[in-house]
């Protein structure tokens, strides 16, 4: 008896040093946590059940771990998928770079400087990184950190040591920014708002990809894209964006990391993206 058990612990850790019990580990733990599901709600009869089935079945086949966030003003529609799911920003911080220098810029009553207006315009709409750690390193962490505060973006924790790109973002708080681009608040004037809209409606053909794929003809397009690659989570691939035209008026968030290669988390993305613009077109 005792050699029996003490002949099967032998084996038991000959498997756990082989690795072979890792994977069954692994794969178990999926089907025991059922994944999230995408909510919806909508003043439009029928919507948010379409944008639900349609949301869901984009991401059914696809890797990775993905992060949605839709709000469309002209029907007080919201649709929503792991809204409070932590990922490394990329450079989908850049749009909160350049919101939180036009904040500070407001409070002291001043115009943004010719060179920042350079700084800016190369960050968002080519995705300069040097410009963008020129401006997180002008700002410094208390005032970013205080823009944050003002904007309500409490989950959104700037990455330490000048490394913005790893600044942890949520789909509620980039939707809450775009939010904030979208339409009249105390926190951006509007020419702020109308400036950072702009620039991401300058973003270079190339970097166009993401949140607008499917838009509709006539519907404005204003966007910025992140990625980055590590060696946990693979690629980190997000879009943000804010579009208007057709009768409606909607700001869309698709973040993801866990993906293979930077054209994964794009076709993911875009999956998305494409039933949404369709969804919203045909309401």
């Amino acid at each position: 008896m005792t050699s029996g058990t003490s002949r099967r612990a032998r084996v038991l850790a000959a498997a756990v040093g082989t690795g072979v019990l890792v994977p069954l580990v692994a794969t178990a733990t999926p089907a025991s946590a059922a994944a999230p599901a995408v909510t919806c709600t909508s003043a439009k009869a029928g919507l948010a059940a379409k944008l639900k089935k349609d949301i869901t079945a984009a991401l059914a086949t696809r890797k990775g771990t993905v992060a949605v966030g839709l709000y469309d003003r002209s029907t007080n529609t919201t649709c929503t998928l792991r809204a409070s799911s932590a990922y490394d920003s990329a450079s989908v911080v850049k749009v909160t770079v350049l919101a939180a220098l036009l904040w500070d810029a407001k409070k002291t009553n001043r115009y943004l400087t010719d060179r920042e207006n350079t700084l800016a315009k190369a960050m968002i709409t080519k995705s300069d990184n040097a410009a963008t750690s020129t401006l997180w390193k002008q700002l410094g962490m208390t005032k970013i950190k205080n823009f944050l505060t003002a904007a309500g973006m409490t989950q959104t924790k700037p990455g330490a040591n000048g490394y913005w790109g790893l600044t942890q973002i949520t789909v509620t708080d980039e939707q809450k920014l775009l939010k904030l681009l979208t339409a009249k608040n105390a926190v951006l004037s509007d020419n702020s708002r109308a400036y950072i809209i702009k620039l991401m409606g300058q973003v270079v053909s190339s970097q166009r990809w993401g949140t607008p794929y499917g838009v509709p003809s006539g519907v404005t397009v204003a966007v910025k894209n992140g990625w980055l690659q590590r060696s946990t989570n693979g690629w980190r691939v997000h879009s943000v964006g804010a579009f208007k035209g057709g009768g409606h008026d909607y700001v869309m968030t698709v973040l993801s990391h866990g993906n293979s290669t930077m054209n994964y988390g794009i076709a993911t993305i875009q999956a998305v993206a494409k039933v949404i613009h369709k969804d919203l077109a045909a309401s």
